[in-house]
């Protein structure tokens, strides 16, 4: 009996986790995004083949990758494109699946998040679901656009990292990027 419950429940794990990598490959034709923090850059790659590349802006509190809600820092990591949607103040917004396993064990090391938390991560990241977004290490991560584009707002974005930790784009350019993108699309973020 305890043998035969434990063989379910792998099965049930390894689907899970088939069908959470299968997400990613529905996105457009292994399309994958490498977003350089250090050369502000966001490059569309297919392969070792680069189709694009956009100047983005990073989060307002410096270099070092995001610890917690507030930082207003953006992320380092491997993350997944979870839900593309209109916004009123962005133009289009494209959700992250932050916090990841890797941000999760940090931050219940640090005692940042309780056990029931990382679980919850960890759950939502084996069923391709959103992580919570509402622990200490923060949510609502994506890449977007800069709103109605003021001379103000185009200048400031050019030269400054403004966001509260998201990676941001000009309104055209973040147009451009949703034709080669679609939800489960994998975001590479390095320094």
């Amino acid at each position: 009996m305890l043998k035969t419950s434990f063989a379910i429940k792998a099965v049930s794990i390894t689907l899970l986790v088939i069908s959470s990598l299968s997400l990613s490959v529905k996105a457009s034709d292994n399309i994958e995004l490498l977003i350089s923090r250090s050369k502000h850059t966001l490059s569309v790659k297919q392969g070792d083949v680069t189709l694009s590349t956009f100047k983005v802006a990073f989060g307002s509190g410096g270099k070092k990758a995001k610890l917690k809600e507030g930082d207003h820092t953006t992320p380092k990591g491997a993350y997944l494109i979870n839900k593309i949607s209109d916004s009123e103040n962005f133009h289009l917004f494209m959700l992250l699946n932050y916090p990841n396993m890797t941000d999760a064990k940090r931050a219940l090391k640090d005692n940042l998040i309780s056990r029931a938390q990382y679980r919850a991560i960890l759950l939502a990241q084996i069923e391709g679901r959103l992580p919570p977004q509402n622990t200490a290490l923060g949510g609502a991560i994506g890449i977007h656009g800069i709103g109605v584009e003021t001379k103000d707002k185009i200048e400031i974005h050019q030269f400054v990292d403004w966001t509260k930790g998201c990676i941001a784009m000009r309104n055209d350019e973040v147009d451009t990027l949703r034709r080669y993108i679609g939800p489960g699309t994998k975001v590479i973020i390095t320094d």
